[in-house]
Formats: structure tokens, sequence, C-alpha cells
């Protein structure tokens, strides 16, 4: 009950406290965006492809009120650096730069569709840098990693498929994906139809319209999660409306000896800006178990 109740007090007494931002080095001399509020344990905020760190909105303050709270954008996205195609990078040791550079040990990282991603692959490759984790919309990602370059078959694919996008045009494929996030809600998705449209109007595009590198370790992180102990306290998130249907546990549970599954009603692939009061529930009892 107390826990209850402290975790009902967070969610009512969100409040302003100091903003500090900047600016990180990371590899290649690229630069990662953050902002920061609040003090105590760290708790990342990891954003969604086409999207940026105001996806949190409804998270950042109110997490802010028991966590040194730290939302960025990742190389490519909103204020931080452009990505290269000639540069090898991945999103999850972007972050693990902002960490060292803030002199963070451990966090709480907390990620969403791409932002789970980056969750899954510090779940796999940097356990020692986590306090928990939890990943929302997705998990580890199946898709392959540094160690397999681009051969010849996909580079002529990707060849195809940026003079498709070209022929098309950029704003038609924008309009197209914020219909396909917003068709996946429920019966409170409309709040999100505006930031979504903001963030995705200001999206530079650039991720579609080039061959980016191995942003994600994938199935290299997959062969490391299931070769070793996982003690790492982690939640599984999931909308039920993305679900169509779909029965059983995400894979990564089976090897999580302190995993959790929960499924949010009436919500879909966004359900931090869609239904913010159930995700930070949800969130901050699991952290809150955990300390």
């Amino acid at each position: 009950m107390k826990q209850i109740l402290t975790t009902l007090a967070v969610l009512m007494l969100c409040s302003c406290t100091t903003l500090h931002k900047g600016y990180v080095g990371t590899s290649g001399g690229g630069r990662i965006y953050y902002e920061e509020r609040g003090k105590g344990d760290a708790l990342l905020l990891l954003h969604g492809h086409s999207l940026d760190r105001r996806m949190w909105d409804g998270q950042f303050k109110c997490f802010a009120r028991h966590y040194r709270v730290i939302r960025l954008d990742f190389r490519g996205y909103g204020r931080s650096s452009d990505q290269r195609e000639d540069l090898p990078m991945t999103h999850v040791d972007d972050v693990v730069a902002l960490m060292d550079s803030l002199h963070i040990r451990r966090a709480h990282v907390v990620g969403l569709s791409m932002g789970a991603f980056v969750a899954g692959d510090m779940l796999a490759m940097y356990p020692q840098r986590l306090l928990t984790c939890t990943m929302a919309s997705g998990g580890i990602r199946n898709s392959k990693g540094p160690g397999e370059p681009m051969d010849s078959a996909e580079h002529a694919k990707r060849d195809r498929e940026i003079a498709a996008l070209q022929a098309k045009g950029i704003e038609p494929m924008k309009k197209e994906w914020i219909a396909t996030l917003m068709a996946s809600g429920g019966s409170r998705r409309e709040r999100m139809r505006r930031p979504l449209t903001q963030m995705i109007d200001d999206w530079s595009a650039w991720q579609p319209l080039h061959k980016e590198v191995r942003l994600f370790y994938g199935k290299e992180a997959w062969q490391r999660f299931t070769q070793q102990q996982n003690d790492t306290p982690t939640l599984l998130l999931r909308g039920a409306n993305e679900m169509k249907g779909k029965k059983g546990a995400p894979r990564e549970l089976q090897y999580l000896s302190r995993g959790r599954y929960v499924v949010i009603p009436d919500c879909g692939h966004m359900l931090n800006m869609e239904r913010p009061d159930d995700f930070n529930r949800c969130v901050l009892q699991f952290i809150d178990s955990y300390k």
C-alpha cells in the first residue's frame, strides 16, 4: 500500500524542476543533445524512430520528481548531429558515451520502439550499466549487427528503395507513417496526433533516404543475451491493440530471472503518449520495487 501511495503521489505532484541541457561528444566527431531534470538515480528515456526527445513530454517532469531523468536525441534525430553512411556506430554506444560524459555509472533505462531496440542492446551488451531496463513496443532487434556489413545484394535493394521513395516524395511517406502510428491506437489516440505530427514534420527523414550503417547489435546482442545470466530487472510493455491477437509473452522473458510482462489495454504502439498515466504508473511501480 505504501508503494502504491508513493507512486500515486509522484503522478499527482509532477512539478517543474530545473532543466539542464547540453551536448556531449561521441565517436566520429558526433554530438548528442540531452536534457536533464531531477535528482537521484539516473533514468534515461530513449525515443522512437522518426521522433525525438519530445515524445517523453508526458514522462519527463513527472519522473523527475524522484529520479535524475535524462532524455536525449539519438544521432540523426532532433538536435543531435547527423548520421553518416561512412561512419560505423551504434545508438547504444552513443548512449554509453553520454553516460560516461555525465558520470553515470548505472541507470534505469526506458525505451520505446527504436528506443526499446537500443535498451535491448544495452541489456545484452552492457548489463553492468543498468539498474533496470524497460522495453516498450520492442525488444532485442532481430537484424544483422555491425559484424555483418551490407553486401552487394543489400546495397542494390537499398538503391531501389531510396529511388522509389524519392519518386514518391517525403511528405506522402510522412503522412502514411503518421496514419500507421495513429491506426494502432485506442480510444484516446487523438491526444497524440498533434505532437506526433509535429515531431515527424520536423524530422529530416535522412534515414529512409540513405544507407544506414548497422545501428543495432541485433542478432549479435541476442546471441550474447541467450548465453549469459540475465538478472537485470526488466519490464516488457505492450499496447493491447498492437498485439493483433498474438498470444504468448515476448521471447526475452524466458531468459530473464527478474522479468515482468505487462499489456496496457486500449492503446497501441505509442502507449506512453496515448495513455501516459497508465504507462507512468507501470514504469514507476516497477522501478520503485527494485529500490
